[in-house]
């Protein structure tokens, strides 16, 4: 158990408390002003992790905290029975400061949850990056439709644009999150049915939506991972999902952002490009965080609870 001095943690959570709020700042005003965003929305409304949520800092598993009193009741976290010693991490610190540190009982309750984690990274990780559906995914969501999903923003192309887009390409998506959005017309059209049961056996790493998801199975560890592999997780994310909505059937000029021009050759080409690199940055944390599962799920929870 490493444990940190107060002054030391602090600086921190204070240095991850900055780096958030350049990230999610623009989206909690614009969420206080009544206003949406179509692109940047999704990564809280469709996730659910809230800004609040990713601010607070989390050390990760195996490191103590000295005088965390805010610690105190958090979900997945103890306080140490013994008192912390008088040298903390290099620092003076008074001898009966409380140490607040992620519960191995808690780890010991989420193990099914890391485990699955664990094998659908290991398992997309294993697989070739596919690079040629092209965003279509989007496009798929509006097939034949007038339920758009996004009310405030025009279709690029018009509804019968859409649908001759759609028509004249093959639907090659691999995600089920992606694939459950589909319209009925458009499920058909895909070169595979996706069902949740095949989720480990048929996800690949040049997904964006897959690598969007880094973010997910990050989030859904806390506190046993810590925030700065959640952090650099949602920073992709967020490159990964401004990508996915460039390339999308709908116009966001107005938002600022230059379509990514999937129905035309050049297109193609470009989001195979951006697609391409997001799946390199994608492959390293998806590699970390592969192996912060491992070392938690090698901890003898109980072993650690009885000390």
């Amino acid at each position: 158990m490493a444990v940190l001095a107060e002054a030391q943690w602090r600086a921190r959570a204070a240095a991850h408390l900055v780096r958030v709020d350049q990230l999610v700042g623009p989206y909690v005003e614009r969420r206080a002003a009544g206003s949406s965003h179509p692109v940047i929305d999704f990564l809280f409304t469709y996730y659910g992790h809230k800004p609040a949520q990713l601010r607070r800092w989390h050390p990760g598993f195996g490191v103590g905290l000295a005088g965390a009193r805010e610690y105190d009741g958090a979900r997945g976290y103890h306080r140490l029975p013994d008192a912390v010693p008088d040298s903390v991490a290099g620092q003076e610190q008074s001898s009966g400061s409380s140490v607040f540190t992620a519960d191995p009982a808690y780890l010991e309750r989420r193990r099914d949850t890391i485990e699955f984690v664990a094998n659908l990274l290991r398992a997309t990780a294993s697989r070739p990056a596919q690079l040629s559906c092209f965003g279509l995914h989007e496009w798929a969501m509006v097939y034949r439709t007038d339920d758009v999903r996004h009310q405030q923003v025009p279709l690029r192309l018009g509804r019968s644009g859409t649908d001759e887009v759609v028509e004249s390409m093959s639907l090659r998506c691999t995600h089920f999150d992606a694939f459950r959005f589909f319209t009925p017309d458009a499920v058909g059209r895909n070169a595979e049915p996706l069902t949740r049961a095949d989720q480990v056996s048929r996800e690949q790493p040049g997904c964006l939506h897959a690598n969007m998801d880094l973010y997910k199975w990050g989030f859904k560890l806390v506190p046993l991972v810590p925030s700065s592999l959640i952090l650099d997780c949602f920073e992709l994310a967020c490159a990964a999902r401004e990508l996915d909505m460039r390339a999308s059937p709908y116009d966001l000029s107005e938002y600022g952002y230059t379509p990514v021009r999937i129905e035309t050759p050049s297109g193609r080409a470009e989001y195979v490009r951006a697609q391409s690199a997001l799946a390199e940055r994608s492959a390293e944390l998806r590699q970390v965080l592969l192996d912060t599962c491992t070392e938690l799920l090698a901890h003898d929870a109980s072993a650690l609870a009885a000390d």
